[in-house]
């Protein structure tokens, strides 16, 4: 037990907050122990904190729901760090370049690929956060060198791509657990890039493959090139803008409006010959009404889905096409409709079985997902196990209380 590393990681998202607790084995492969799940109500807008103290309530309570979960099968155990995955609206990545000059007659060595690295790490864009880095691309007078280190040449570049967001992402975070006691930010996770990393293979990547994650207040955009990171946006665009477009148009209040997008709802109007559309949704209202709401705000969402990518200049270029995720992607016919618009394959797609210890039904089940993939991208380990018991402690003594003081000169004594 001693040597297992567990992980405890929350994914913020716009409609739920989802906590997981999950074990790696010797290999790294993961089994979840524990989930549980938060509203967000309104203290998560577009993936981002709007109320810090809303927030940290609710991620203060859901780190106590995984507690009380875990304590029968890790007694003694102790939740004492919490990865946290952000997806808002703010996120994209940056291009950044680092050059070293490398002296005549002397290969690239493992340093001079460690001081591009911290030359990066130390770069600070004006009013932008960097978040995470990707591994870079080297390229030596133009050309493309996949493993430099060992090769001659007089000017190295090294090629990133940074992800960043606004400051008040880490601001507003710490300030959220400042107000949590006894428990640490373990570490700040890029939703997007994880969740992508854990459903796509090497092969894909290498390929070319788009993870498009439609949720509920935001959608992100990641693109993989020649195993490379090419692109990464979050629209602030999402599912739930469509749940009340509805309750605009028609006399709905949000959670009828929810559950009429999803049981009627289509991405493209008339798309089954063999029902028309003229179900009576409510009160003389009919489906082909509703669809008319829906496939004009899911348009709106693919086309600036499909300008981000045209964006890249490596549309042709991708050869594994496109895979979906996230609870708005389920609504019908929005892959027929992404396959129309976007000209190439698309599929719905899992957390790849290579990264669990098991099979487990959540793997491909929208609602964890995300927090699945902070658990696999997670390292440190976060539930400790008591250094000593109760009975080892000394009793409390109140500051200023005299009884407590000569009971402390007591046990000095002994």
């Amino acid at each position: 037990m001693a040597n297992t590393n567990y992980i405890v990681a929350i994914d913020l998202g716009t409609s739920h907050l989802v906590g997981m607790v999950g074990k790696k084995n010797e290999e790294g492969k993961l089994s979840i122990l524990a989930e549980e799940i938060e509203g967000s109500a309104s203290c998560i807008r577009r993936g981002c904190i709007f109320n810090v103290n809303d927030t940290a309530h609710r991620i203060n309570r859901l780190i106590q729901k995984l507690q009380n979960r875990i304590s029968g099968k890790l007694p003694n155990f102790t939740i004492n760090k919490v990865y946290i995955g952000i997806g808002g609206q703010s996120l994209h990545s940056i291009d950044h370049f680092e050059v070293k000059t490398i002296s005549t007659n002397i290969a690239v060595s493992e340093q001079d690929i460690k001081e591009l690295d911290e030359q990066c790490r130390s770069y600070k864009p004006e009013g932008m956060d960097v978040l995470d880095i990707s591994s870079p691309t080297y390229y030596d007078n133009g050309k493309i060198v996949d493993h430099p280190v060992g090769v001659f040449c007089k000017r190295l570049e090294a090629r990133y791509k940074l992800i960043v967001g606004q400051p008040s992402i880490r601001i507003y975070l710490t300030s959220c657990f400042e107000l949590i006691a006894d428990i640490q930010l373990a570490g700040i996770i890029v939703s997007p890039l994880s969740l992508a990393d854990s459903m796509l293979s090497s092969d894909e990547k290498e390929l070319g493959c788009t993870c498009i994650d439609f949720g509920a207040g935001t959608t992100s955009v990641v693109v993989f090139k020649r195993n490379k990171l090419v692109h990464l946006c979050v629209i602030p665009l999402g599912g739930d803008l469509i749940t009340k477009d509805l309750t605009r148009f028609f006399p709905f209040v949000e959670s009828e409006a929810e559950r009429i997008k999803i049981t009627y709802g289509s991405a493209i109007m008339n798309y089954d010959k063999a029902n028309p559309g003229l179900t009576d949704v409510k009160d003389g209202i009919g489906q082909r009404d509703v669809n008319t709401v829906v496939e004009a705000r899911i348009l709106e969402i693919v086309e600036n889905v499909n300008a981000q990518i045209k964006s890249t200049g490596v549309t042709d270029q991708m050869g594994a096409g496109v895979v979906l995720a996230g609870g708005a992607a389920e609504l019908k016919n929005l892959r027929e409709l992404l396959q129309e618009r976007l000209k190439q394959e698309v599929n719905f797609s899992t957390i790849r079985s290579e990264w669990m210890e098991n099979d487990d039904d959540r793997m491909g089940n929208p609602l964890y997902m995300t927090a699945i993939s902070l658990l696999i991208s997670g390292t440190d380990r976060c539930v400790s196990q008591a250094q000593s018991s109760t009975s080892d402690k000394k009793p409390p003594t109140k500051k200023g209380n005299i009884f407590g003081k000569i009971f402390d000169e007591i046990l000095n004594q002994s």
